[in-house]
């Protein structure tokens, strides 16, 4: 017999089915993006505030390609999207995730017109791509100061110098 399938995986969405799924997300929704290459003590803690702003989180991921194309490294992303939306998945602030292949989440923050877009403290508001949007449909825009300072690329330089 095997193992049933883990509940998280439930939360994964493909980009073609957003626009259904999120009609059974609660409002108000919450909208961020990001690479989250390797998870991180700042990740898990800027999802859980972001979560708590609304009644549900969607997070977008970017593309392996679209990480590639950031300029963070030849080797970027180490964990392939799919572990990636995976990881994101199991946390209970997130409600549901999708990725992109853009360079940015634009397409899809129209798709879903979220109620409250939300980005790390190292985006001042008026640079969050998206928020023109939101803020016509009158919704918020929110850069979340950051409570732990940790980072994908001083992690992986840290391991690499050992």
């Amino acid at each position: 017999m095997n193992p049933p399938t883990p509940d998280f995986e439930a939360k994964l969405c493909r980009t073609e089915d957003l626009a259904i799924r999120i009609l059974a997300l609660p409002r108000p929704l919450v909208f961020t993006n990001g690479c989250f290459d390797i998870p991180h003590r700042g990740h898990v803690t800027y999802l859980a505030q972001a979560r708590a702003l609304g009644a549900s989180l969607l997070v977008a991921v970017n593309s392996d390609a679209s990480v590639r194309r950031l300029g963070k490294g030849a080797e970027r992303p180490v964990n392939p999207l799919e572990d990636r939306m995976a990881l994101l998945a199991a946390l209970s602030s997130v409600s549901l995730v999708t990725c992109f292949d853009e360079d940015t989440p634009l397409q899809l923050i129209r798709v879903c017109r979220p109620d409250i877009l939300v980005k790390g403290g190292d985006w001042p508001i008026d640079k969050i791509v998206g928020a023109r949007e939101v803020l016509a449909l009158g919704g918020k825009v929110i850069s979340i100061p950051f409570i732990h300072q940790r980072s994908t690329t001083a992690l992986l330089e840290k391991i690499r110098s050992l």
